[in-house]
């Protein structure tokens, strides 16, 4: 894609922020009552991340008073932004963080119109490079280091499913990340063809991650968290958690694969790991 074909689709999807971070529609799937968290005490905020040719959209909540927050990313899942990654966020939020979700797929296209998981991933998801996912990661570093808000030794992050996998990317690609907690983030090669299996990244995962699994997931087979655990080793700062009979998805809260009672005990994990790890 040239410059200027970039430059332009760039400008297209950021004439308004509010459309990339809206809430993606699947009514087919509204059989749950989301979570909605609300905004008392928080900052609640949609900016935008310079990166190099333009910017990026991102969804940010911090509380309103006091300063020098911990810092957590938030890697959104196939559908983007939507409210229920935003819900996060200021969950993230109401704990005293910094939480920031940017949308990590603005050079491929807007999925907060597509209602379609299939056709999300054949025609966004499929086209984006680690490469740039990386470089809007540190991007949205740098932002947040700007902010003043924040305390630069203190980064965390965590992601769902795709976001999931970009966790443990990320993980294996800055040593800033002071711990980081993937939930059912995919272990399987990477779609990208320049792109690495997490697996084989394993060994420069040097800052404590927390993977969260469930038995009975469709997409990430027992073997993958098997031979995960195995590749980090048994040194490894990192762990990986299974819940018995539980499917991918277990966190969404917007989806029918919800279960409430192990999203509960995986966020109480979380919040754990963090604090045990210094991010708190």
């Amino acid at each position: 894609m040239s410059p200027k074909t970039y430059l332009g689709r760039r400008d297209l999807l950021l004439t308004s922020a509010a459309a990339l971070l809206a809430v993606a529609a699947r009514p087919a799937l509204a059989v749950v009552s989301p979570i909605h968290t609300d905004s008392d005490g928080l900052v609640t905020q949609q900016v935008a991340i310079p990166i190099a040719g333009g910017t990026i959209p991102a969804y940010c909540a911090y509380p309103a008073k006091g300063g020098k927050f911990s810092a957590v990313i938030v890697a959104h899942d196939v559908f983007g932004t939507n409210e229920q990654m935003q819900d996060v966020t200021r969950r993230l939020a109401k704990l005293g963080y910094y939480a920031i979700c940017p949308y990590l797929f603005s050079r491929e296209g807007d999925v907060s119109k597509m209602t379609d998981e299939i056709q999300i991933m054949q025609t966004v998801v499929a086209k984006v490079a680690d490469a740039d996912i990386l470089s809007d990661l540190d991007a949205t570093v740098a932002f947040v280091a700007k902010s003043g808000k924040t305390d630069p030794k203190k980064l965390g992050i965590t992601g769902f499913g795709w976001g999931g996998r970009v966790v443990w990317l990320y993980a294996a690609h800055t040593p800033k990340l002071t711990a980081g907690v993937s939930w059912y983030g995919f272990l399987q090669p990477p779609r990208d063809p320049k792109g690495q299996s997490v697996l084989a990244l394993a060994t420069l995962i040097k800052s404590p991650i927390l993977g969260l699994y469930g038995s009975k997931d469709d997409y990430i087979s027992e073997s993958y968290t098997i031979g995960m655990k195995n590749a980090l080793g048994e040194k490894s700062k990192s762990e990986i958690v299974v819940f018995p009979g539980v499917k991918h998805g277990f966190m969404s809260d917007d989806r029918p694969s919800y279960d409430a009672k192990t999203a509960a005990d995986g966020w109480n994990r979380m919040t754990i790991w963090f604090k045990n790890n210094g991010l708190a």
